[in-house]
């Protein structure tokens, strides 16, 4: 399949790139008024103005139906969802649609993606969890994010867990490592709690967190690959150094207690210094692409917060708020910072890093394609090299929905998707690649999507006239209306050349092309 000249305008509607050549108003921004109202925007504003840097213009109503529905469940809007959005004139109506997002089942589902990336929830080497402990792990991390577990009680149920890693979920955490030695588990709990890596401090003081995690016992039990974790008091504690927190203040050990119990009191203090912190800095760059402290696991004192009074606030929100992450979640996604146009306003290079304008990112593998499979109402097939129970997935299975990271693809694999080994945040690759490029002008598996497509052929059969079949595949895409521009390049491109070109699928492959479709905007 191959473009015209024609189409080539329709490849361009959003450039890669800043500094962009561009009408004051485009149709992905809004004249709506930036004066600071929240918190966020204060603090975020305030030190813009203090670098003379102008914040971008606000998004529009098109961009940002989009935008919120990646970024809080991601998943595309509908073409109905996004033509209602567009079409009410309520002006609370974003405040409204964040809400409602919020307690949509795919934000379980997306977000459960996100903390098993972090977690490692993975079935075979070098995690080996096996497919029936990460089912169940799986399963339990998304049901506290359906239900909101407060997550000061969601982090200390994994560190205190004990019992079978088939019936109670939350000790995989312990099994999600690739060494059992008690500094391993150390590092693990800090880079996932603390969002400190484990060369973020020197060996002793990993030494004297390892006491903490000295007590674990492991043990085989009869059923297949079923295993034990308790609290082994038999087991020795070497406290030759002091027995303090990784803040510095003492601690005490009672023999009759579980040191993972002291550990995790400790751990989600309200007077912690990581804890709350890091929580809100990770929600911060999951929303906007960049942490307030970048990156967000990798947490030291030579890498200081951008916005150091920015990361107050939000830690103090989730504290006053009982450690509601969707407290949180509202207040950014609220905010006119996360609002803002992702076509900077300035060419100065601090503009980024201190939240001037909304980044672009392309998107992750999972939600790409996703996306291509809703737009076109075609169906994944996913694959595990062991094949074991629970590896089959039914080819209507979303792929953000997927609990084990060894199920996989070949078009999640060459996108980026991690691989769940270490927990860190650049295992996912979200960078464009000339490989991904070709795949999606070129390869028979897109192709064959865009041409065997049940919606795109329902809608090529349906009574509709052209104009609104353009309007149906805009809003399907790209969750906007074309513009008058586009409608006269597919105009010219339908009206020259071959009278038999299928002008619907050469729109459809011709915009899921553009930067536009690829990236968050």
């Amino acid at each position: 399949m191959k473009t015209s000249l024609v189409l080539t305008a329709i490849l361009t509607v959003l450039p890669a790139g800043a500094g962009w050549a561009r009408e004051p108003i485009t149709p992905f921004e809004s004249a709506a008024d930036l004066t600071p109202r929240t918190e966020i925007d204060k603090l975020v504003f305030a030190r813009l103005k203090r670098l003379q840097i102008p914040p971008a213009p606000l998004c529009s109503d098109a961009v940002f139906v989009r935008r919120v529905y990646l970024d809080a469940i991601g998943t595309l809007p509908t073409a109905e969802e996004a033509r209602q959005f567009l079409r009410d004139d309520d002006p609370r109506k974003r405040g409204k649609l964040i809400d409602r997002l919020l307690e949509r089942e795919e934000f379980a589902d997306y977000w459960a993606m996100k903390w098993c990336d972090l977690l490692r929830v993975k079935s075979e080497f070098p995690i080996n969890l096996w497919p029936n402990a990460v089912q169940t792990y799986h399963r339990w991390i998304r049901t506290c994010l359906q239900e909101n577990l407060p997550y000061d009680q969601f982090v200390r149920r994994m560190l205190t867990a004990s019992g079978s890693n088939f019936r109670v979920p939350e000790v995989n955490f312990y099994r999600a490592l690739q060494s059992r030695e008690p500094p391993a588990v150390a590092q693990a709990a800090a880079l996932s709690f603390m969002g400190v890596r484990a060369e973020g401090w020197p060996k002793q003081r990993w030494s004297e967190i390892a006491v903490f995690f000295s007590r674990i016992g492991y043990k085989s039990t009869l059923e297949w690959k079923e295993e034990i974790v308790y609290f082994d008091p038999e087991k020795k504690v070497d406290a030759s150094g002091k027995l303090v927190f990784p803040d510095g203040t003492p601690a005490r050990l009672p023999s009759d207690r579980d040191p993972r119990e002291v550990f995790a009191d400790w751990l989600i203090s309200s007077k912690n210094p990581w804890f709350a912190r890091n929580a809100v800095n990770r929600v911060w760059y999951w929303l906007l692409g960049r942490g307030i402290i970048h990156e967000p696991d990798d947490v030291r004192p030579d890498n200081p917060a951008v916005n150091p009074e920015l990361l107050a606030y939000l830690e103090r929100e989730l504290v006053a708020a009982r450690y509601d992450l969707k407290r949180v979640y509202r207040l950014i996604l609220n905010s006119k910072t996360y609002q803002l146009s992702s076509i900077p306003e300035s060419d100065d290079p601090r503009a980024a890093a201190n939240f001037a304008h909304y980044p672009l990112r392309r998107l992750e593998a999972e939600v790409l394609i996703d996306a291509l499979c809703q737009i076109t109402g075609t169906t994944e097939k996913y694959s595990s090299a062991i094949p074991e129970p629970f590896t089959y997935i039914p080819e209507d299975q979303r792929s953000i929905a997927l609990a084990d990271g060894s199920i996989t693809s070949s078009f999640l694999e060459m996108f980026g998707r991690p691989a769940r080994d270490t927990g860190l945040l650049s295992e996912r690759n979200d960078r464009p690649s000339a490989a991904q490029r070709l795949h999606l002008l070129n390869s028979s598996h897109v192709q064959r999507k865009i041409e065997f497509s049940p919606k795109l052929q329902a809608l090529r059969r349906s009574r509709r006239r052209p104009r609104e079949i353009i309007d149906e595949l805009y809003l399907t895409i790209l969750s906007r209306y074309p513009t008058d521009e586009e409608l006269k390049t597919i105009r010219e491109y339908a009206q020259s050349g071959d009278r038999n070109r299928r002008v619907g699928v050469d729109v459809v492959w011709a915009v899921i092309n553009s930067a536009e479709f690829l990236y968050r905007h």
